[in-house]
């Protein structure tokens, strides 16, 4: 039997999107179980988030090795990154913290060192910003109401810049993630 091909699946502290990327993810595992294996890393503001939208259990129901930040270095993702242990770097949804953390090549957080890392190892990191676009967005918080919010362009800018780096690509939605693992597996 072939060895599976791994993927490490980063999760940051944005909530806009998180439910639907969350069934996108179990979606795929459940497609493309027999050809990849997904490891999932929190960070710790995406901790906070997924427990705030009550999915923290289902997160670890469904995905076998699932690791929450306790440092930029640990676990030991960048490493694992560089040393080509996984096809790609994928972090959705991401923050704008995590966003402009990479773009302004500031590696103080597990997922940020290590898609900064990474990319100087020429590995692929795709991001979901759950802000992308200038203006107004509404957003659903876990108790159903919406929450409206205004983003800025400098958020945007962050975005901009992080699509103009090397072996770096910037999805708009979840549906995005299923075309990225259709390209690869």
């Amino acid at each position: 039997m072939e060895k599976k091909r791994k993927i490490a699946w980063g999760i940051a502290g944005a909530g806009e999107k998180m439910v639907e990327t969350l069934q996108m993810m179990k979606k795929i595992k459940k497609e493309y179980e027999d050809e990849v294996d997904i490891d999932v890393y929190i960070s710790k503001a995406g901790e906070q988030v997924i427990k705030y939208y009550g999915i923290a259990s289902e997160i670890e129901t469904n995905f076998n090795n699932v690791w929450v930040e306790i440092n930029a270095n640990s676990p030991f993702l960048a490493g694992q990154i560089q040393l080509g242990k996984y096809e790609f770097l994928l972090i959705a949804p991401s923050s704008a913290n995590t966003v402009a953390k990479i773009a302004l090549r500031m590696g103080d957080t597990l997922l940020a060192n290590s898609a900064i890392m990474g990319q100087r190892a020429d590995i692929p990191l795709y991001i979901m910003p759950s802000d992308y676009e200038e203006g107004v967005t509404i957003t659903k918080l876990p108790n159903g109401k919406d929450l409206k919010l205004t983003l800025r362009k400098e958020d945007v800018e962050n975005i901009k810049k992080l699509a103009k780096m090397d072996n770096t690509y910037v999805l708009k939605k979840p549906e995005d993630i299923e075309n990225l693992f259709t390209k690869y597996f």
